[in-house]
């Protein structure tokens, strides 16, 4: 198979893959019927799961024993978590940690 064409396939398939969980949960609980509690517990807790998975996927490979020590990290996670406590906007957040670590390992400063 071509490169293009599996490359086509694949991005249709995450595509409708991606409009079946937009379209799902309003087919699956209509306005009629209460949302389950456990659906509402999962809706209160994952972004939070989701965020600490993130952290620490982000966080595996850095070694305090060897090269900058870890402290691009350690400021980058700093600026997000200050950032989000002064504005509450997560976007914000995520792009000034993000500057402020491209910033420390390009070595600008």
């Amino acid at each position: 198979m071509p490169e293009k064409l599996h490359a086509l396939i694949i991005i249709l398939i995450i595509g409708a893959v991606t409009l079946a969980t937009r379209l799902l949960p309003p087919l699956i609980f209509s306005k009629s019927e209460k949302v389950p509690d456990v659906i509402l517990y999962l809706g209160k807790v994952v972004p939070y799961t989701a965020m600490g998975l993130l952290i620490v996927y982000c966080l595996k490979d850095v070694s305090v024993f060897t090269g900058s020590h870890g402290l691009p990290e350690i400021i980058a996670l700093a600026v997000v978590a200050g950032t989000y406590l002064w504005k509450r906007n997560s976007i914000l957040s995520v792009v000034a940690g993000t500057v402020v670590y491209m910033l420390l390992v390009q070595k600008v400063f």
